[in-house]
């Protein structure tokens, strides 16, 4: 099992004993607010193992039904997750709301709180853990999993102070009133973690610094090339495919123009990882002059 599986299983238990902690503190206590944020860990653990399934599903190689490979499952896990989260929301908006009309003092709220906090460390560390693994690992399933235990983390602090101003003020109010609180910001998590993985579905290009790496690798690498145009960049999880047109001479040989591309691939490979290079070879009379990266002249051999 790679480590990408293995953060993957470790979020189901981690989410598991989280939520264990966060239900029972809510049972001690009857707060509507550990009750929200118990509720988002049941979210934690039907992420996670959607994630887990998106990252196994992710790493199955390409072939003749899925040529281009399975990583964009990945972001399929991500937009379910953002949905399971909008739910979680609206359920705890109805709890917040049942609790305004009928606000009652709370029941052994230190010990329920120490429990809560206990479970919001646990969360924290590893949210940290997802989160620099799934960017090392260029998974978006991993870092969306990481993305929404920070979340969670924010949200078990703000609980927390919550509860125990409602505890020490006397105030019972205060304890539906910071769960409503809660459910707006998973709502706005949600809506962000939704966002950014259409942009993986709708083959959104790389960011604009990433192109510029490109661009310099290719005219750094395509020496006795005339120019390239028409580079086209799009993301799929941790994959990132690169297509552009090369243009050469139109007396330059086959064998040639290959080693061109051969050395053009390795070299963006290398710049830009998990890259996936097609390259078209085109003649000169192809070539566009505007809008394109032109290669020096001094570059160009087999031109006459």
């Amino acid at each position: 099992m790679d480590q990408t599986k293995r953060l993957a299983v470790g979020s189901v238990g981690i989410g598991a004993i989280v939520l264990g902690l966060k239900y029972f503190a809510y049972s001690l206590t009857g707060s509507i607010a550990l009750y929200s944020d118990a509720l988002e860990s049941i979210v934690n653990v039907a992420t996670a193992v959607v994630a887990l399934f998106a990252v196994y599903m992710s790493a199955k190689p390409a072939d003749a039904g899925h040529p281009f490979g399975h990583s964009k499952v990945e972001y399929f896990s991500a937009v379910i997750e953002g949905v399971l989260i909008v739910i979680a929301a609206l359920s705890i908006l109805r709890q917040a709301y049942l609790g305004f009309l009928n606000p009652t003092p709370l029941d052994a709220p230190i010990l329920g709180m120490a429990i809560n906090a206990a479970a919001g460390l646990l969360n924290a560390l590893w949210c940290w853990v997802l989160i620099t693994q799934g960017r090392k690992q260029r998974s978006p399933a991993l870092i969306a999993d990481g993305r929404h235990l920070l979340t969670d983390v924010l949200t078990s602090v703000g609980v927390l102070v919550g509860v125990g101003a409602a505890y020490w003020t006397g105030i019972a109010v205060l304890d539906p009133a910071i769960a409503a609180l809660v459910a707006v910001n998973i709502l706005w998590s949600g809506w962000g973690l939704m966002k950014d993985s259409v942009g993986g579905l709708m083959d959104e290009a790389v960011p604009a610094a990433t192109l510029d790496r490109i661009r310099k690798v290719i005219s750094a690498q395509a020496n006795g090339a005339i120019e390239a145009h028409d580079l086209r960049t799009r993301r799929a999880g941790k994959l990132t495919f690169v297509e552009f047109h090369l243009v050469v001479s139109g007396g330059m040989t086959v064998a040639d123009a290959h080693d061109i591309c051969d050395r053009l691939e390795s070299a963006l490979q290398s710049e830009i990882e998990d890259a996936r290079v097609t390259i078209h070879i085109e003649p000169e009379n192809k070539a566009k002059h505007s809008g394109v990266l032109v290669l020096p002249r001094k570059q160009i051999r087999g031109d006459g």
